[in-house]
């Protein structure tokens, strides 16, 4: 089947390719369609926010995809990331690069389910860095989003970066019929405030809350099994409950989460308490289907 054909036969009656807006430019709707094409072939697609950075959000959105493609869903991972594009470390695909095949970009692979596409392959170096305005980072979230050969998938996840600017808004505008947003944050409170923006932020969107993950929550000692609670613990859940969203559980700060980053396996396909919390996550995301 041709995605021209795809795409008429979409049952959606807003789809973005159906029909021209008032107004619009030739150029302008045959790229919401081709947008609109690739995305008729992906069956969920989930952002993962958060209102300030350094709370692990790309960590979550590194093991959830990774989560998602073990039980055997074709799954891809965009990393928008623009400005720290770290998922290529945290799966262990530095120094890989996306690769095109006519017009269309090839995503890198991890694994036999998990496509993968970040900036970071397009990177001469890792010290690299993305000095870009507004504009071009919108181009290349469009160009991710209609030239990458992203075939047919169950989940798309995105992992957004911080806050509620120009990157975070361009890829809500684009995906418009995202299925649910994670929010991501640690439990102290300089956190949970941005945060409680982040998901203003959805509402103002119409883009429904999954509910939030709180990270870095507690630490047991390794030698003695005291715990401790270095950045508080529960600001996350109550946040979650004033604001009226679903609380999806708590991931404590491992020496073996930070471990997995940086050896680039994802801590949510190992054992121990931090892959069960979070794969109690990946659970309440499956069963949206």
């Amino acid at each position: 089947m041709t995605e021209e054909k795809n795409c008429q036969s979409c049952p959606s009656t807003t789809c973005a390719a159906k029909g021209r807006l008032t107004g619009e430019s030739e150029d302008h709707f045959r790229e919401r369609q081709e947008i609109a094409r690739r995305l008729c072939e992906i069956r969920h697609k989930a952002l993962v926010l958060s209102g300030k950075g350094g709370v692990g959000k790309s960590t979550v959105a590194a093991n959830l995809a990774a989560a998602l493609a073990r039980r055997g869903l074709k799954t891809g991972l965009l990393d928008i990331d623009l400005h720290g594009p770290s998922i290529p470390k945290l799966l262990g695909l530095e120094g890989e690069g996306l690769t095109a095949d006519g017009k269309q970009i090839i995503p890198a692979a991890y694994g036999e389910n998990l496509k993968v596409v970040s900036i970071g392959f397009m990177l001469q170096s890792p010290d690299d860095a993305v000095i870009w305005r507004g504009p071009l980072k919108m181009g290349v979230i469009k160009q991710f989003l209609k030239d990458v050969a992203w075939g047919s998938l169950d989940w798309l996840v995105v992992d957004s970066p911080p806050g509620t600017g120009d990157e975070p808004l361009s890829i809500c505008q684009l995906i418009q019929d995202a299925d649910v947003a994670i929010i991501v944050t640690t439990p102290q409170q300089v956190a949970v405030t941005d945060v409680r923006k982040c998901i203003t932020f959805c509402r103002k969107l119409d883009l429904p809350v999954l509910g939030v993950v709180e990270n870095m929550s507690g630490f047991v000692c390794p030698h003695c099994g005291q715990r401790s609670e270095p950045f508080g613990s529960g600001g996350g859940e109550r946040m979650a409950a004033e604001m009226g969203v679903p609380f999806l559980g708590r991931i404590p700060l491992d020496p073996a989460v930070m471990a997995s980053g940086e050896a680039g396996k994802p801590f949510a396909l190992s054992d121990g308490e931090s892959a069960a919390a979070f794969n109690a996550v990946v659970q309440k995301l499956v069963a949206q289907e």
